[in-house]
C-alpha cells in the first residue's frame, strides 16, 4: 500500500475554490422552467379550497400542481424503515404537520414562479395539533427493534440496591436541524419514458429505488446524479421533496423543471433529529466498578413513518457492568418524520450516558478518566461477542496525556481567571462500523489509465480522493493513473454516504473489482473491465463486534454574570481503523467536533406552542457555531487496524460528533458546579444571580 495513509488534498478542491464545481442548482437544461413550493399555513387540518385563478393569470405561469391534479404516487413507497407517508405529496387535502408542501407553481423563471406562488389563495379547515413531547404522552409505545433487541443482563434492581453510589437522572436533547450549507435542489426531466434528475442527495442509487417505487417505473429507467453535494449530515439520505415535485411537474408540463428549497423551506419540509428524553440509573461500588446500568430513552416520531433513534446502543457497548438494561420508546406527534442526523442515536445517547458517568465519578470523588478506564469491557457486555478492534483505552490515555489532564483538580469551581470560571471535561463514545453491499466496475483503458465507476457520493468529505487512493493501491499503480466516475445511479448499486459505512462499503467493492481485473490484465486487449457486486460476499453476522471509538476533552470558560460559555480547547482522539487520508480525516473529525460544540451550546428547533410552527427556521434564529465560536480544535488518531475489513479501515463520519456535547457539558459542570442535563446550554440556563457570582 502506497497511497493509503498518505495525506493528499482533495482532487476536486480546485473546482470548488474557483466556483467551477457544479451543484444541483447550477446545472441547466434546454427549455428548463422553475417550480416554487407553497407550504401550508396551518399545522394540522385539511385544505378547504385552492383558488389559483389569479396565479394562473400571472406572467410566465405554466400551471399549478396540487392534490386535485398532481400525478398519483404509490402509497406503499418508502425509505429505509418501510412505507413513508411523508413522501405522498399532493395526494390528498390532508395537512399532517407544519410546513407541509401543498402546491407547486411552475413558471418560466424563478422570479415569476416565486411571485405567483405568493399570490396563490388557500383556505383551510384547521384541526387541533399535538406537538408537545412528553414521556407521559398517552400515545407512547415501544420503538421498533429492527436494529436489535434491548439489553437485559443481570439483576438490575439487586445490583442497584447493592451499589455504594447510585445516580438516577434525566437528560434531554431538543429537536435539531441538519443545517447543510447547500439547500436541497433538483432538476428533473422525462425522456422517452425515462426519468432523469440532477439532485442534491447522499445516495443516488437508493434515491432511484424510491423514485422507481413512487412513480411505479422500472428502476433501470430512473437516472439520478449527485455530482457535487454541499453537505447533508443525514438530511439528504432519502428522497427529498424537491425531487418528487420536480419529477411530477416535468411529467405534467413536459419540460425540464428545477425546484430549489429556500432556507426556510429546508427547515420546514426536510427532516430533523428528534427530541429525546433519557433516564439513566447507574450504580457503582465504592472502588468505582459498575454494578448496574439502566438506560431508558424516549424520542419523538411521526405517525407517517417509522424511525429508530438508537440512543441506547452506547449503553450496550461502552462499559462493563454486572447488570445492563435498556429500553427504547417513541411518542408519535404531528411532526414531519425525523431522519438520521450525524451520529444518529449515538450523539444524544452519549450525552446522557457520559453525563451520568461523570456524575457517578463526581459522587465517588474519583477522576472521570480513571473511572472510565476502570470499567472497560473485554467483549461486548451484552452479547458477549469479542471486539474486532477496541482502542478506547488508548484514546483515553493518549488524550489525557496531550490535554494535560493529569494536574486537574476534580473539584468544581476551583479555577478562576479574573471574572471567568474555567473547567475541563471528558467524554467517550463508540459508533457501530461495518460494510453494506455495493457494486463497482474498473476498466483498464488503452492509454494505460484505469477508470473506476461506483455509485458513491462525495458530500464534502473527500470520498473521491480516498477512493482513488484505495483503487491505486489495489491495482499497484500511481494515483495519477486513476480516473473516477461516481454519484450516478447508472453506475450500479452502492450504499449512500451515511452511517459511517460509505468508505468501507465502496472500498470493499473497489478492491474486489481490482482483484478480478488484475486476473484479466494478461490479455493485451484494451479496454478490459471487471465488475463486482459484494452482496453475496459480505458476512452479515460477523462473530466480532465492529466499532469505532473516541475520547473528547474540552476546556471551557464561563462568565456567570452573563451566562456566556466559551469553549477554549477541544481535543479528540479517535480509533477508526486504518486512516486512508490523514489530512481529510482530521478535517472531517474537526468539523464533527465543531458540530458537537454547536449542539452543546446553540442548536434547538423552537416551536410556537400555539401554532406548532418553527419560530427560528433560518440561520439568524437557529444558531450554529460560527467562526468566532470555534476554539483550538485538534483531532488525531491512535494506531488501529480492523481485521474484519480488507484494508483494515472503519468509518469516521459519525464518531467525531458523538462525545463532544457531553465533554463540553461536563466541563461546564467542572467550571461552575452546576450540572446541565438539558441541551443546549443556553445563556439563561447558565446565568447566576449576583450573590452567586460574587
Amino acid at each position: 500500500m502506497r497511497a493509503v495513509g498518505t495525506a493528499r488534498p482533495r482532487v476536486e478542491g480546485p473546482l470548488k475554490v474557483t466556483g467551477a464545481a457544479r451543484y444541483a442548482a447550477d446545472e441547466r437544461r434546454p427549455g428548463m422552467v422553475w417550480g416554487w413550493i407553497v407550504a401550508a399555513a396551518i399545522s394540522k387540518g385539511h385544505i378547504a379550497e385552492i383558488d389559483a385563478k389569479e396565479t394562473l393569470g400571472m406572467p410566465g405561469v405554466l400551471g399549478v400542481l396540487d392534490h386535485n391534479n398532481a400525478p398519483r404516487l404509490n402509497p406503499d413507497a418508502g425509505n429505509y424503515f418501510g412505507p413513508d407517508g411523508s413522501l405522498q405529496y399532493l395526494q390528498s387535502d390532508a395537512i399532517p404537520y407544519a410546513g407541509r408542501p401543498i402546491a407547486l407553481v411552475v413558471a418560466e423563471t424563478m422570479e415569476q414562479a416565486r411571485a405567483a406562488a405568493a399570490a396563490l389563495k388557500v383556505t383551510y379547515h384547521e384541526q387541533p395539533h399535538d406537538t408537545t413531547f412528553s414521556v407521559d404522552h398517552p400515545a407512547k409505545r415501544p420503538a421498533s427493534q429492527a436494529f436489535g433487541p434491548e439489553a437485559d443482563t443481570g439483576d438490575l434492581e439487586a445490583e442497584l440496591a447493592a451499589s455504594a453510589v447510585v445516580v438516577d437522572e434525566v437528560y434531554r436533547t431538543p429537536e435539531e436541524s441538519h443545517s447543510a450549507m447547500e439547500p436541497h435542489a433538483a432538476t428533473a426531466w422525462w425522456e422517452d419514458g425515462d426519468i432523469y434528475a440532477i439532485d442534491s442527495n447522499q445516495g443516488p442509487f437508493s434515491v432511484s429505488q424510491v423514485v422507481s417505487s413512487l412513480f411505479q417505473i422500472d428502476r433501470e429507467r430512473v437516472h439520478i446524479r449527485a455530482e457535487h453535494v454541499g453537505g447533508g449530515f443525514g438530511a439528504k439520505t432519502g428522497c427529498g421533496p424537491q425531487l418528487v415535485f420536480a419529477i411530477m411537474a416535468s411529467l405534467t408540463f413536459d419540460r425540464p423543471v428545477r425546484v430549489v428549497l429556500t432556507r426556510e423551506q429546508v427547515f420546514l419540509s426536510t427532516s430533523a433529529r428528534p427530541s429525546t428524553q433519557q433516564r439513566m440509573r447507574i450504580g457503582a461500588d465504592a472502588d468505582g466498578h459498575l454494578r448496574a446500568l439502566y438506560h431508558d430513552a424516549v424520542y419523538s416520531v411521526s405517525p407517517l413513518a417509522e424511525y429508530i433513534e438508537w440512543c441506547i446502543d452506547q449503553s450496550h457497548v461502552q462499559y462493563a457492568s454486572s447488570a445492563i438494561r435498556t429500553h427504547l420508546s417513541v411518542v408519535p406527534l404531528d411532526l414531519l418524520p425525523p431522519e438520521t442526523m450525524r451520529g444518529p442515536g449515538a450523539t444524544p445517547g452519549s450525552f446522557a450516558l457520559e453525563s451520568a458517568m461523570d456524575e457517578v465519578a463526581e459522587r465517588l470523588g474519583m477522576d472521570p478518566v480513571e473511572f472510565r478506564l476502570r470499567n472497560q469491557p473485554d467483549a461486548n457486555p451484552v452479547t458477549g461477542h469479542p471486539f474486532s478492534s477496541r482502542r478506547s483505552v488508548e484514546c483515553l490515555r493518549e488524550g489525557a496525556r496531550r490535554f494535560g489532564w493529569g494536574g486537574r483538580d476534580h473539584r468544581p469551581r476551583m479555577r478562576r481567571e479574573e471574572s471567568l470560571l474555567v473547567g475541563s471535561g471528558v467524554a467517550t463514545a463508540s459508533f457501530s462500523a461495518g460494510t453494506f453491499p455495493s457494486s463497482a466496475t474498473i476498466t483498464a483503458e488503452a492509454d494505460g489509465t484505469f477508470t473506476v465507476g461506483i455509485g458513491a457520493t462525495d458530500i464534502g468529505t473527500g470520498a473521491r480522493t480516498a477512493l482513488i487512493a484505495l483503487a491505486a493501491d489495489a491495482l499497484g499503480v500511481g494515483v495519477d493513473l486513476i480516473r473516477i466516475k461516481m454519484a450516478d445511479s447508472d453506475l450500479g448499486m452502492a450504499w449512500g454516504a451515511g452511517g459511517s459505512r460509505g468508505t468501507t462499503s465502496w472500498s470493499f467493492a473497489i478492491l474486489e473489482a481490482a482483484r478480478r481485473l488484475r486476473e484479466k490484465l494478461a490479455d493485451p486487449a484494451r479496454p478490459v473491465s471487471a465488475t463486482v457486486d459484494t452482496t453475496t460476499l459480505i458476512n452479515y453476522q460477523p462473530l466480532r463486534e465492529r466499532q469505532t471509538f473516541s475520547a473528547v476533552f474540552a476546556e471551557v470558560t464561563v462568565d456567570p454574570a452573563t451566562g456566556e460559555v466559551r469553549v477554549r480547547r477541544l481535543l479528540g482522539m479517535f480509533a477508526v481503523g486504518r486512516v486512508v487520508n490523514p489530512l481529510l480525516a482530521r478535517s472531517q473529525l474537526s468539523g464533527a467536533m465543531i458540530m458537537g460544540l454547536s449542539m452543546a451550546l446553540h442548536e434547538e428547533n423552537v416551536r410556537d406552542p400555539r401554532s406548532a410552527r418553527d419560530v427560528n427556521s433560518d440561520f439568524a434564529g437557529y444558531h450554529i457555531a460560527a467562526h468566532a465560536d470555534v476554539p483550538d480544535v485538534e483531532a488525531d488518531f491512535v494506531p488501529d487496524y480492523d481485521p474484519e475489513d480488507p484494508v483494515g479501515i472503519n468509518g469516521l463520519g459519525e464518531i467525531g460528533t458523538a462525545a463532544t456535547a457531553a465533554a463540553i457539558a461536563n466541563a461546564v459542570w467542572h467550571a461552575t458546579g452546576k450540572r446541565h442535563r438539558t441541551l443546549p446550554i443556553r445563556l439563561d440556563r447558565v446565568l447566576e444571580p449576583p450573590s452567586r457570582v460574587a
